[in-house]
Order: C-alpha cells, then sequence, then structure tokens
C-alpha cells in the first residue's frame, strides 16, 4: 500500500542525510518534497499540513541544528510527528459492558464491511471470546450467505432470521443472549453518507440494540472521500472507531493517515489480505515505522507467534542441534513460511538494511515466492528415503525429480547444494561453534 510513498520519502531523507548542517532553506525545500508525496498518497490536505507544521517548528529548533547528525533528527522527528497523528498511542479494542456486547459494524458499500465482521469475529474467538455474526444486511443480495460462507471457514455462527434489518438486529441481540454468545456482531447493509433514509435506519439499529462499539468499515483505496464518509458516519451514528479494509491493496493509502487526525477516532485493525484471518491491531507507532522505512519487527513477531506451529519449529531446532536435519524437516519450515504470507510482505517488516530499500527489493525479488513453491515441489517430488538422506540422490533420480516437479536437473542440484549448505550454517549458528573443515562464505553464492 506504501510503497510509493515510503520510496518518495526515502529520498527525501537520503538528500538530507549527504548535507552536513542544515539551513532553513533546505528544510523548507526537504518538508515542500514530503507534502507533495503526502498528498499524492491522497492524505487530506488538512492533514499534511498539521502534520508538517509540527515537523517544521521542530526541524528548526536547537533540537536539530545543534544536533551531532541533524538529518537524523529530522527524520527523528517526522517519525514521532507521523505517530501522533496516526493516533499517537496504541488504542485496544476493549469489550465491556452488558453481556452479550454488541458490535454495529457500518460502512459505506463495497468498503469490504462483511468480511470485516469475519475477520473480527475471528480474532475476537482468538481471544477466547463467544462471538455470533448477526446478518442485518438485506439489501445487497447475497449478503447474508456471504457471511454465512464466512461463518462455516471461522466456525462462527451466523443468526439471520426476518424482513426487517432493525427488528431482525433486536432479535439477533436477544438470540446472542441466549445461546451463549458473549459477543454479538451485526453486519449492517451497506449505504452511502448521502442516503439520508439508510444512515436513519443505521441510527434506529444502534438505538436498538445499544452496542458497545459503532465501528465503520473504511476502504484505503477510497482515498480523501473516506474523511468525507467518516465524519458524516460520525455525525449520523457515532461512530466508535475504524478498521482500514483492503490495505494490502495497490491504492495510495491517505484514508489510513487521515481518518483519526480528522474525526480523532482511533483505528482498530486492519485488514492485511484477502483471508479471514488477514487483520491486525492497529499500532500507529508501528504503522509510522511501516511508512519510513524502518520497519516492523514487533509485528512479524506477533504473526509468527499465532502462526507458526511452535513444536515443529521447537522440533526443527533440536533436529538441527543433533544434525538430523532432512529436506522432511526442510518442507515442514517451508510450509510454516508460507502461513505467514508472502516473502515480500514479510521483508518489508525488516528494518532497512545496507543499501536501503533498494537492496531489500532486490533481495525479496531475488528469492521470491516462486522459488519457494518450486523448491516445494521438489521436495514433494523425492521419495521419503531421498528426503530423509539426500546422498542417495543420483543423477538418474535426479532426473526423475526433474521431470516430476517440472524443473531442470540443475534446479534439482541448486536445491540439494543450498540446502546442504545451509544446514552446515544454521548448525554453526544454534551450536555455537564452526563446524570442522566449514568455511564460512565472505558473501552469499550466486544462482
Amino acid at each position: 500500500m506504501f510503497d510509493t510513498l515510503t520510496d518518495r520519502l526515502d529520498g527525501v531523507f537520503r538528500k538530507l542525510r549527504s548535507r552536513g548542517k542544515l539551513h532553513p532553506k533546505q528544510v523548507d525545500n526537504a518538508l515542500g518534497e514530503i507534502r507533495t508525496a503526502l498528498l499524492e498518497a491522497d492524505v487530506a490536505v488538512e492533514v499534511v499540513d498539521d502534520l508538517l507544521a509540527r515537523v517544521r517548528v521542530r526541524a528548526l529548533s536547537e533540537e536539530v541544528t545543534k544536533s551531532i547528525t541533524p538529518a537524523q533528527q529530522v527524520v527523528k522527528i517526522m517519525d514521532e510527528e507521523l505517530r501522533v497523528t496516526l493516533g499517537g498511542e496504541h488504542r485496544p479494542f476493549t469489550l465491556g459492558g452488558p453481556t452479550p456486547a454488541v458490535i454495529l459494524m457500518a460502512g459505506v458499500q463495497g468498503s469490504g464491511k462483511t468480511t470485516a465482521c469475519a475477520k473480527l469475529a475471528l480474532h475476537l474467538k482468538g481471544t477466547g471470546r463467544r462471538p455470533l455474526l448477526v446478518g442485518a444486511d438485506l439489501d445487497r443480495p447475497g449478503a447474508v450467505e456471504q457471511l454465512r460462507t464466512l461463518g462455516r471457514e471461522t466456525g462462527i455462527p451466523v443468526w439471520s432470521e426476518g424482513r426487517d434489518p432493525v427488528r431482525l438486529a433486536k432479535n439477533g441481540v436477544k438470540e446472542g443472549a441466549r445461546s451463549g454468545a458473549d459477543v454479538v456482531i451485526i453486519d449492517t447493509a451497506g449505504r452511502l453518507h448521502v442516503d439520508l433514509d439508510m444512515m436513519r435506519q443505521a441510527r434506529r439499529i444502534r438505538d436498538v440494540t445499544k452496542p458497545v462499539h459503532v465501528v465503520m468499515a473504511c476502504d484505503a483505496m477510497t482515498g480523501q472521500d473516506a474523511v468525507v464518509q467518516a465524519r458524516e458516519f460520525m455525525r449520523e451514528v457515532d461512530t466508535t472507531g475504524f478498521i482500514i479494509t483492503k490495505l494490502d491493496g495497490d491504492a495510495r493509502g491517505g484514508a489510513a493517515l487521515s481518518m483519526t487526525a480528522v474525526t480523532g477516532r482511533p483505528v482498530f485493525f486492519v485488514g492485511t489480505g484477502e483471508k479471514v484471518g488477514d487483520l491486525e491491531p492497529f499500532y500507529p507507532d508501528r504503522m509510522a515505522g511501516r511508512i519510513l522505512g524502518m520497519g516492523d519487527v514487533l509485528t512479524l513477531i506477533e504473526k509468527a507467534q499465532g502462526t507458526v506451529d511452535q513444536e515443529a519449529a521447537a522440533a526443527a531446532a533440536e533436529q538441527l542441534l543433533q544434525g538430523r536435519f532432512t529436506l522432511e524437516d526442510f518442507l515442514v519450515q517451508l510450509r510454516e513460511m508460507k502461513k505467514l504470507g508472502s516473502l515480500q510482505d514479510l521483508m518489508k517488516m525488516l528494518p532497512g538494511m545496507p543499501g536501503g530499500r533498494g537492496a531489500m527489493k532486490d533481495l525479496a525479488a531475488a528469492v521470491d515466492d516462486g522459488q519457494l513453491r518450486q523448491a516445494e515441489a521438489i521436495i514433494l517430488s523425492m521419495t521419503p528415503g531421498e528426503r530423509r538422506d539426500p546422498a542417495i540422490i543420483s543423477g538418474s533420480r535426479r532426473l526423475r525429480i526433474a521431470n516430476g516437479s517440472g524443473v531442470t536437473t540443475a534446479d534439482v542440484n541448486a536445491l540439494l547444494k543450498d540446502f546442504e549448505g545451509a544446514r552446515k550454517m544454521m548448525r554453526t549458528m544454534m551450536g555455537g561453534k564452526r563446524v570442522p573443515g566449514m568455511k564460512m562464505p565472505a558473501r552469499l553464492p550466486e544462482r
């Protein structure tokens, strides 16, 4: 989502770092370029001007002019002020009050609202909650059936009986209490902010269900119009916060940067993919780090802890230490890695490396998801014995494996060579001592 903006900002900061002491004109030129980049990313004008006004005051203060590294101080200031614009401190999504706690999901047509309901329900289920999904979107053909499909996928019950959305929502809360659910998430009809009748319907649903949260699903691809929509929803139904959907898209993403600054309401979650599990709590500091190219290691760690089979990881580590790590273990690790998402998305969460973002992109391109899929196909074309002991793979076996996986024998040879080198290297790193006779390469081997 923010790749273009991040690249533009990275270029501005590299220019600043090439200078020593910064003069006001240089700061103003840099802020002018940043302003253009933010506006091109579709951030609201008022938000951009407020952010850069704060940055300019601090960038021209003694905090920077007397610093040993003034350019680094400007980047630090930009990071801190961007966090403020994004909401400052992380606001956890808490549920209090009566049981079941009611969450009303609102949003404009096509914002990904129904999917957001299922994602939120799955997230709450993962924290020990017992959610019920209520399909009160009777205007869009197929909306209730879509919710039922998502409910079957996540193992979360869905209830939708009746023809009047207001009465259906009210009865849905009663059904939640009767069935033992402690959270009821109501999917309402998508509505344009200029449709007064539909906005009144949303207000009536809110009044009869008394929700703990009225969450607006906001499409990150909407741009500055999302701010207009958010203001209207705030006025009509008193939105308590937002879920930014489709943050994995290729739009400019200004909505995510503008919502809290304009409305004063927090972004609770962001949708990072099409899968029902692709929902992350929103952390302003982590998002600022991603935008400025500083990575987001904490989210990467949390994603790994919640996705990767910890027992399988521990077993693989033990196999490495004992020198018994096989291609079967490697296949398990490949599949665990695939659960985390695309390699490019994972690498965006890592801090910068020597060579900057360009080097990060080159590395991601060199070891892309296609190569991981190819490696999996090659290993699956082997017999169990070959996976456990690659030393028995002769020339004829390599040809058979290549034909079975749709690759060349050179690809099979490269995988076996890389696997053996990686096994030795990882055993060295984990054992804390060098493997006898092994020389660490000065650089990674070229394929």
